[in-house]
């Protein structure tokens, strides 16, 4: 299903998250401003429950992980860390996912062919893609 080196790195990300190992300050996630804006624009167009975006990492992609965007309405869980820009947007990611993400900032793109959230300055990669849809992970970073 995964190569080992991707099961070894999921398995510590997992022990850490299990144990309620807790990120510094500095580890959190950023939003860029076009981020945020385009969230806050997602939420105001129905008028219902605030649209959250949801990054959660999976094993895939031509570099190992590969990054999940979804926007979601629904509640956080008392697992998932939230994060706030100034104008109300929120980002969710799961305790698992964040091992992996931690640090990093959250930008979207308007391209003439797409439109994408995206991360982007993963400290916790090593190496990405091309196209910036999936890493690799540091070796050691998950705390193994």
């Amino acid at each position: 299903m995964f190569a080992p080196a991707t099961r070894r790195a999921l398995t510590r990300a997992a022990r850490r998250a299990m144990c309620g190992a807790r990120a510094s300050i500095d580890d959190g996630l950023t939003l860029t401003d076009a981020c945020a804006t385009r969230l806050r624009a997602i939420a105001d167009e129905d008028g219902s429950a605030p649209a959250r975006l949801r990054l959660a990492v999976e094993g895939g992609g031509c570099s190992g992980f590969k990054y999940e965007f979804t926007l979601e309405r629904d509640a956080a869980t008392a697992r998932d860390k939230t994060f706030r820009a100034a104008n109300g947007a929120e980002v969710v990611v799961d305790a698992i996912s964040y091992e992996f993400v931690k640090g990093s900032t959250i930008d979207y793109a308007e391209e003439m062919i797409k439109s994408s959230f995206e991360v982007v300055k993963n400290p916790q990669a090593e190496t990405s893609c091309g196209c910036g849809a999936s890493f690799g992970a540091k070796d050691g970073a998950f705390g193994g």
